[in-house]
């Protein structure tokens, strides 16, 4: 893989992805067959998450810094009853000409060493209960399935 992982640290450096955050956004929906975010979404969630411990933005770049390649969005995830926080993969965006050439494992990588540097030892993803290949893919990755989650 021909790519530089950069850790987006400040909101100044991420607007220049809002545009990407929110396409990526509405193709996560679109799998998971739920509502579009509305218009905007990326640059509200920046602004008031991105400085939060668990939350990190990722991209991968050509060498030259010349073209994204993919980005990467973890959101610190709070248990509702208090108990653990845990950083969450929100989206997962590889340009299609750049995919299976690992530039997607070099971003999970790179969030996993980040995190822990962070303190935190586990990063949790989330994938339709029936769509395999995304599992698959998490599984290669070291993903375990965890905990299930219900919805009637």
């Amino acid at each position: 893989m021909d790519a530089q992982i950069r850790t987006v640290a400040s909101r100044e450096e991420a607007r220049a992805l809002e545009a990407r955050l929110d396409a990526a956004a509405r193709e996560a929906q679109e799998i998971l067959e739920g509502a579009a975010p509305p218009p905007g979404w990326a640059a509200a969630w920046l602004d008031a998450h991105l400085d939060a411990p668990g939350s990190l933005l990722l991209v991968a770049e050509t060498a030259a810094g010349a073209a994204d390649l993919g980005v990467l969005l973890v959101a610190e995830h709070e248990d509702p009853l208090g108990v653990e926080s845990v950083p969450l993969v929100l989206l997962l965006s590889v340009e299609t000409e750049q995919r299976h050439r690992g530039v997607a494992t070099a971003l999970v990588d790179a969030a996993q060493d980040e995190l822990k540097g962070r303190g935190f030892p586990r990063l949790a993803a989330r994938a339709p209960h029936n769509d395999d290949a995304r599992i698959s893919m998490g599984e290669r990755w070291g993903f375990v399935r965890a905990w299930e989650w219900l919805e009637r």
